[in-house]
């Protein structure tokens, strides 16, 4: 028997589903390596996937240029074409698989990482106790959301989701200057420009702010010790390494606990709000919903400094 030419036997082939959704993923990312990093997986096994793929279509998909690469004209024309299909599976079947899990559980999905360890994780507790044993899965991502990811709730600080979806503003941000006690006890707003301060660079934003608030340029104040997140900076501030321009929202229980202090005339609007978002494709709507509005609650307790260590006294009611 005559061998069926190559063409045709890469036509009976299995079709290689893992294999397109890593060349979609290198599309969209620009990058094999970056693709891997999102997928979870080694660059040389995305690169076999893609080897695979060009294979099987018997064309190129990805020319390299030394260490740069970029699609091909045909690349272009596969990505697009099955890009969106790809979308519509994935959505598919994150729909089919959520109706199916358990019905006292929701994930909630935030970039606001220093948020939900101050404020959100240590009352977590009480909301579960109040509706019954109730799960929440907490996700943090600095990457915009989209329409194939697994939540039911997300917290935003300025972005607005386009999918259906109901949302609850939460707080609108001042952001104060704070240091600890033995540092800050009765000056006035001119010590900020003799104290270390110390600077965050996931919020570049913040700073700049705050000093046209004050009335003040960058070359008014020092510049202390630089951290990647307010979490990380938040015990320099209380151990008196310097001065912190931060979220009232996020040193609000150091405030109440008496570990910071805000500088008097400090505080100042921030242009920012925070928002939650309740999806409506969600597999639990009514418990995202009853979450939201407890979150809304928790913020302005915080604010009120009626919470401590995670116990707080406005869960009940709406």
């Amino acid at each position: 028997m005559t061998p069926a030419p190559e063409s045709d036997a890469a036509t009976k082939e299995s079709l290689p589903l893992n294999a397109i959704r890593v060349f979609v993923t290198i599309a969209r990312e620009e990058s094999v390596t970056r693709a891997a990093q999102v997928l979870g997986i080694t660059q040389s096994a995305a690169s076999r996937h893609l080897a695979v793929l060009e294979r099987h279509l018997g064309a190129k998909l990805i020319e390299r240029r030394g260490r740069r690469s970029s699609l091909t004209d045909f690349g272009k024309l596969f990505a697009d074409a099955v890009g969106e299909p790809l979308d519509a599976i994935a959505f598919a079947v994150q729909r089919m698989r959520r109706s199916r899990t358990d019905a006292n559980r929701i994930v909630v999905r935030t970039s606001l990482s220093t948020f939900a360890y101050t404020t959100l994780i240590p009352n977590l507790q009480a909301f579960s106790e109040e509706m019954g044993a109730t799960t929440v899965d907490l996700v943090t991502s600095l990457s915009a959301p989209t329409l194939t990811e697994d939540y039911d709730v997300l917290i935003t600080r300025d972005l607005r989701v386009t999918e259906p979806s109901d949302h609850w503003e939460l707080l609108r941000e001042n952001i104060v200057c704070v240091g600890a006690p033995e540092l800050v006890a009765g000056r006035t707003l001119e010590f900020a420009k003799s104290a270390p301060m110390l600077t965050v660079t996931s919020r570049p934003d913040i700073l700049p702010r705050w000093l046209t608030a004050m009335c003040m340029e960058s070359g008014d104040i020092q510049i202390g010790a630089r951290y990647d997140h307010h979490y990380l900076a938040l015990p320099a501030v209380t151990t008196g390494q310097g001065l912190l321009v931060a979220p009232e929202i996020l040193v609000s229980r150091l405030v109440n606990e008496g570990l910071v202090e805000v500088l008097a005339g400090s505080r100042t609007l921030s242009g920012m709000r925070y928002r939650a978002y309740a999806i409506d494709r969600s597999g639990n709507p009514d418990l995202s919903r009853i979450f939201c509005r407890w979150l809304v609650r928790l913020c302005r307790s915080a604010l009120a400094g009626k919470i401590t260590c995670g116990k707080h006294d406005m869960i009940k009611g709406d």
